[in-house]
């Protein structure tokens, strides 16, 4: 059964057809929110709430673009929102600012994995969106433009920035990997 047939049936209560949906993207959506989110727990949050999403919204697919780029763009509206929303709570927690915390010096230094982590973590959001759904998802710039509502040009333009931003943040780290 192909994949606008199912469409068709999930819309039309048939849960069989939304279980297949669901079974053949969910792999995709849970790593798509683990690289935006960072945190097991949270993707998977993440990860339930856009299939809630989905389901109310089913009716809402034109199926003008393919159903994995409509529901991936759901996904990373839902990853992007919650990430604001739990921002938002982080900043009315307790600063630590000013507090001395001191540095042990016999801790091994982060490995280059950590760094890659922290690097692709601290890229602004926008590049960063572009950046996990280009060259860790494998989504064309067409998809991409597709999903976020953006021109071509501009996801190519964001995903140079973001390995241009990821080379100078990692490039004193890649010194010690690269002879």
């Amino acid at each position: 059964m192909s994949e606008q047939e199912l469409v068709a049936r999930a819309r039309d209560g048939d849960h069989t057809a939304f279980r297949a949906l669901y079974d053949g993207h969910v792999d995709r959506v849970f790593r798509l929110a683990y690289r935006m989110a960072g945190e097991d727990d949270l993707a998977r949050d993440f990860t339930q709430e856009t299939f809630v999403r989905v389901y109310q919204r089913l009716d809402q697919f034109r199926g003008e673009s393919a159903f994995g780029t409509w529901l991936h763009a759901l996904a990373v509206s839902v990853c992007l929102n919650g990430l604001r929303r739990r921002e938002r709570h982080r900043k009315r927690e307790v600063e630590m600012e000013g507090m001395d915390f001191a540095y042990d010096a016999r801790r091994p230094e982060p490995d280059l994995k950590d760094r890659l982590k922290e690097a692709i973590d601290g890229l602004p959001e926008i590049y960063r969106t572009v950046f996990l759904m280009h060259d860790l998802e494998g989504f064309s710039h067409q998809e991409i433009a597709q999903a976020l509502e953006m021109a071509e040009g501009t996801s190519k333009a964001r995903l140079s920035r973001a390995r241009a931003r990821l080379r100078e943040a990692l490039g004193g780290a890649l010194e010690e990997y690269v002879g």
